[in-house]
C-alpha cells in the first residue's frame, strides 16, 4: 500500500515538473532573492559611499567602518590613513559587489558566476558580523539547535541555499542569460 502511494506521489509531481518546465524553479528562486535580499543589499552598498557625483562611486567612511571596523577604528576613521592593499582593495570589492551581484542575479544576467560571488559575500559578511562586530551567541546561532531565529546560522542559511539553487540551475529560459543562449543557438551557423 505504501510503495502504491509514493509511486502515485512520484508520477503526479513527475507530471506536475513537465508541465512548469526546467525554468521555474530559478525563476522563483531569483523572485524569492528579490523580494528578501536586493533591497537589503541594494540599501547597505548605498550606505558605503557619498552622495553626489563623483562620491557616489566612492566609497566612504562607513564603507570602512562596516567592512573592516577594528582597521577602521585603528586610523580614526582617516581613511586617508589605510592601505589600500588590502584593506581599500577589500572596502572597493566589497563595496561594488554589494551594487553589482545582487542586481544581475535578479536580472539573470551571469546567474552562476553572480550568484557564486553573493555566495561568498555572505561568507564573507557573516565572518565580519562574528569576528569584528561582535554579535553574541544567541544573535548568531546554531545549526541543528531548537531556535530557528539565528541570524547567522539560520537565517543566512536560507539565504545560501537560494544562491545554491542558482549556482546549480542557473538563471533558467525566464533570465537574459536563458535569452542570450537562446540567441546564440539560433544564430549558429552549421558548418
Amino acid at each position: 500500500m505504501l510503495a502504491r502511494l509514493i509511486a502515485l506521489q512520484e508520477r503526479a509531481f513527475a507530471a506536475l515538473e513537465r508541465a512548469l518546465g526546467p525554468s521555474v524553479l530559478p525563476l522563483f528562486a531569483r523572485l524569492v532573492f528579490a523580494s528578501a535580499l536586493l533591497l537589503y543589499y541594494l540599501n547597505s552598498a548605498y550606505t558605503k559611499v557619498g552622495s553626489g557625483f563623483p562620491d557616489m562611486f566612492v566609497p566612504q567612511v562607513g564603507a570602512y567602518a562596516q567592512i573592516v571596523p577594528k582597521v577602521a577604528e585603528g586610523a580614526g576613521y582617516d581613511v586617508s590613513q589605510i592601505a589600500f592593499f588590502p584593506y581599500g582593495l577589500v572596502v572597493w570589492a566589497g563595496t561594488y559587489a554589494e551594487f553589482v551581484l545582487p542586481v544581475l542575479i535578479v536580472l539573470g544576467l551571469f546567474t552562476r558566476l553572480a550568484s557564486l560571488g553573493m555566495i561568498g559575500f555572505i561568507v564573507v559578511q557573516s565572518v565580519v558580523d562574528v569576528t569584528a562586530h561582535g554579535l553574541d551567541a544567541a544573535t548568531v546561532g546554531l545549526p541543528f539547535d531548537r531556535f530557528p531565529d539565528g541570524m547567522i546560522a539560520d537565517q543566512r542559511l536560507f539565504w545560501v541555499f537560494v544562491l545554491v539553487v542558482l549556482v546549480l540551475r542557473g538563471g533558467g529560459g525566464l533570465s537574459l542569460d536563458g535569452l542570450l543562449a537562446k540567441r546564440e543557438r539560433s544564430s549558429a551557423q552549421p558548418w
